[in-house]
């Protein structure tokens, strides 16, 4: 008997055993060079002991052999041999009815269909769950996002600044322009404020010069 779902926005598949119960995700997507979890939890009508085994296999796509690429019993026994020798790791624990391991610097080769049986005596295993990995290069379209977000992050406070900028450089002109016309004599108060602005205008002009900076460093780190 077998059923279907959905969890977290995945498949999975539910597999009553004889005393034990699979639950395993039917499909998972990974990255190039993202360490990937392969999800396997069971639960055992027998406590767990020394007896206890688990073994995870491996199908390449559009074939019918299998490989053993890790062996639990007491200890873990990650395969030593092929493809993902020195990548499989234990992020398990038996008593806590959890079979998962990860697949560190996974590649497209890793594609396939992974199993996981778990083995309780007097439990045993009936039909075992089938987990189908899919591994992808991430897209420019999510390297594009990150970029985007941080050029918001950085850029629209610098945008903000430049139009406050410019409104008050704008304003200053036009005064000056009208007291020009006028003969208008400045006082020695008016002196004094023309400094400080000019001065505030400067370090305005400072942090615009910074805030552009900040972005083109960012933009360099994100490539």
């Amino acid at each position: 008997m077998q059923q279907s779902g959905a969890a977290g926005g995945r498949g999975y598949a539910l597999f009553p055993l004889l005393g034990v119960l699979f639950f395993q995700d039917a499909h998972v997507r990974g990255y190039v060079g993202e360490k990937i979890k392969l999800k396997c939890t069971f639960k055992s009508t027998s406590d767990v002991t020394d007896k206890l085994t688990i073994d995870w296999t491996y199908r390449p796509p559009s074939s019918s052999r299998t490989v053993s690429i890790f062996h639990y019993q007491s200890f873990q026994y990650p395969t030593t041999a092929g493809t993902f020798r020195d990548r499989i790791s234990w992020v398990g624990n038996v008593y806590k009815g959890d079979a998962s391991i990860s697949i560190s610097n996974p590649t497209i080769k890793d594609n396939g269909t992974f199993s996981c049986a778990v083995k309780n005596p007097p439990d045993v295993h009936h039909n075992i769950p089938m987990t189908e990995l899919t591994v992808t290069e991430r897209g420019f379209g999510t390297m594009l996002s990150s970029v985007a977000l941080l050029s918001i992050l950085v850029f629209v406070p610098s945008a903000v600044v430049v139009a406050l900028l410019l409104v008050r450089m704008g304003r200053k002109a036009a005064g000056l322009k009208k007291r020009s016309r006028s003969g208008y004599k400045k006082s020695s108060i008016e002196v004094s404020d023309d400094t400080d602005q000019e001065e505030e205008d400067a370090c305005m002009a400072r942090l615009c010069v910074r805030c552009a900076e900040c972005l083109d460093s960012d933009y360099e780190e994100t490539y």
